[in-house]
């Protein structure tokens, strides 16, 4: 059966082919409905005429293999599938909308648009990663959001499952992708990083923010390789009120070797959800193309680059975990905080790509108005990040793995779950005092951190004894 032959009205295994979306050169996007399926849905049926892409048809076969495990608000609900030796095709969940690809027209868009686009795309990759995909194909065309602004990754067939074949690496030598977004990485014929989605992502967004594409457009396999051995023109050389710290989280995303890049998503959408937590470096401060001397050094660099040992989403994410130490700094909590300091220090010292957040809470009236400075007229909140650093300075962390934050919140353990939940901690270390009557019959912080987390959580107490892995 042809695609040329589906028309509105037909049915195909149960479903109802109601109206043709979209024609593409690989596939024909058709909604369709099934009694006892109320949900609106989406028919992808592989244009098999006249298609002699080969890789077209075995990306269609991993995408059929792969979207049955994906779950979650950041990709669209499978449903059902059709094999080749019938009828190909996908049935899943319609979102409704348009692509991101339309708002490029409209670019150079708003700094702050072009951030909140980053942070929820960013999320989004994020959770694909935690399960074990790579997307490899990310670009506006492929990107959708739900009413609530979560947003939604679609067309997986160039993706890689940790856990499933790569067919497309199997069977294909070429480099895998859409020109301006593929990852130098990619162009060597490694797909089994998930720092490429991060550098596509920073391609992305320096077209929204600038207009421009970093790369150019290129369509054979030497252009690509260009982008080994050149680095973009920096935003503010486009644009002079080009951010700083907007540059900063760019650039890293285009670093060439991807271990200069951000060791995952999750970094990704708090840099950009968290401007004054960006570290700056030399990259924030460019205002002007590569100089002759760096840019023969970056040629000679990449003569002869050869791929990577093979590794996989898994174990780049277990390198990089996000730690949250929540620090009690009222008074009587000294002993405790600096047994905190010291499993802190030892956690991050297991993991050199780790990251640490230093969060207190600063406790709020539930009604009425609470005073911003305390009896000798010091501004609370900041002498609450005052002391967060002074607690930090031990650990001698470079600025790029280390972040403070007060939280002002009427409970302190809320506000605890509550960012963990939103900035994708790996792992809370909380301290936990000792024990009365009066915290038995309330409960303590430390429990209810314990028992709502959304990660593990290791509670640290002042005594001599080791500290205690609890796992929410």
């Amino acid at each position: 059966m042809s695609a040329h032959s589906f028309s509105e009205g037909m049915v195909l295994d149960g479903f109802t082919l109601v109206e043709r979306l979209h024609k593409g050169g690989m596939a024909t996007l058709w909604r369709v409905e099934k009694p006892g399926q109320d949900a609106p849905l989406l028919m992808k049926i592989p244009q098999l005429v006249n298609n002699d892409d080969p890789a077209a048809i075995v990306g269609f076969e991993v995408e059929q293999m792969l979207m049955p495990r994906l779950y979650g608000p950041h990709v669209p609900k499978f449903i059902a599938a059709g094999d080749f030796t019938a009828q190909p095709y996908i049935v899943m969940e319609h979102i409704a909308g348009h692509s991101l690809r339309a708002r490029l027209d409209a670019a150079p868009i708003d700094y702050a648009e072009v951030a909140g686009i980053g942070a929820r795309v960013a999320t989004a990759l994020h959770d694909l990663h935690r399960q074990h995909v790579i997307h490899l194909d990310v670009k506006p065309s492929n990107i959708m959001f739900r009413p609530d602004g979560r947003a939604v990754l679609i067309d997986f067939g160039l993706s890689r499952h940790d856990r499933l074949p790569d067919l497309l690496a199997e069977e294909f030598r070429l480099p895998m992708g859409t020109g301006p977004y593929i990852s130098p990485e990619q162009v060597l014929g490694i797909r089994n990083d998930p720092r490429s989605d991060l550098f596509a992502l920073g391609v992305m967004l320096y077209h929204f923010a600038t207009g421009e594409r970093p790369f150019g457009f290129p369509t054979s396999v030497a252009g690509l390789r260009k982008r080994l051995k050149q680095a973009a023109v920096p935003p503010r050389a486009l644009r002079p009120d080009f951010p700083p710290w907007l540059q900063e989280v760019i650039l890293r995303c285009l670093e060439v070797e991807p271990r200069r890049r951000y060791a995952s998503a999750a970094e990704v959408a708090f840099a950009l959800q968290h401007p004054d937590q960006v570290a700056l470096t030399e990259r924030a401060a460019l205002t002007s193309r590569e100089g002759v001397l760096r840019k023969m050094k970056r040629w000679f660099k990449s003569i002869g680059a050869e791929p990577l040992m093979p590794g996989n989403v898994a174990d780049q994410l277990e390198r990089a975990p996000f730690i949250m130490a929540a620090v009690d700094l009222s008074a009587g909590s000294t002993a405790l905080a600096e047994k905190l300091r010291a499993t802190a220090r030892r956690s991050v010292a297991i993991e050199p790509g780790a990251r640490l957040a230093c969060v207190t809470v600063q406790k709020t009236a539930r009604i009425g108005l609470d005073s911003i400075v305390d009896e000798a007229g010091r501004n609370i909140h900041v002498k609450h990040l005052v002391a967060l650093k002074d607690w930090a300075r031990p650990l001698a962390l470079p600025a790029e793995r280390v972040t403070f934050h007060v939280l002002e919140a009427p409970d302190a353990a809320t506000a605890i779950v509550e960012y963990a939940a939103a900035n994708h901690v790996d792992h809370v270390l909380i301290g936990a005092r000792g024990s009365g009557a009066m915290r038995r019959y309330l409960g303590s912080v430390s429990s209810e951190v314990v028992a709502r987390a959304p990660c593990s959580v290791t509670v640290v107490r002042a005594a001599a004894r080791e500290a205690v892995d609890d796992h929410a």
